[in-house]
């Protein structure tokens, strides 16, 4: 019996292990621009500009290089020291209202236009995201206004 509760507690442990692997890798570009290449390489071609706070998920990870997804699902290379820790979230809708609290009736502090990049500062209620935008205007945005996270 023992046996198999032991069995049990390593599936279990093997388990968490792969959830917490799987975790989604947001970061955001944070040179002034990068390129981003079609392989890990400075010499394979070279694809577009990308500009900072742009947030992209990592995909891969390689000495030097990450393979990111951009918020139009584009795959592709871009060297690691050109990425930062910090995240960004980027509006993906027409427009989305930046919001004094979590709550689809609360003032609206400011409205941005798409691709505009905010900072993502914590979750906040179901669907909602607390941010801040350039300018210093602090509020929530509806998660299904931006993408990154």
């Amino acid at each position: 019996m023992i046996a198999i509760w032991r069995r049990v507690i390593v599936a279990l442990s093997l388990i968490s292990a792969a959830g917490a692997a799987l975790a989604i890798d947001y970061r955001s570009v944070g040179a002034p621009a990068a390129i981003l290449f079609d392989a890990p390489s400075l010499q394979a071609k070279k694809l577009y500009l990308i500009k900072a706070q742009t947030p992209v998920e990592v995909v891969v990870k390689l000495e030097g290089w990450l393979k990111v997804r951009d918020a139009e699902g584009t795959l592709a290379w871009i060297e690691s020291r050109h990425v930062a820790e910090q995240r960004t979230l980027v509006v993906t809708s027409p427009q989305a209202e930046i919001r004094q609290s979590d709550n689809p009736d609360s003032a609206i502090l400011a409205e941005l236009d798409k691709w505009v990049a905010v900072e993502y500062l914590e979750p906040a209620s179901p669907g909602w995201v607390k941010v801040r935008h350039r300018d210093g205007v602090t509020g929530y945005i509806h998660s299904t206004q931006v993408w990154g996270i």
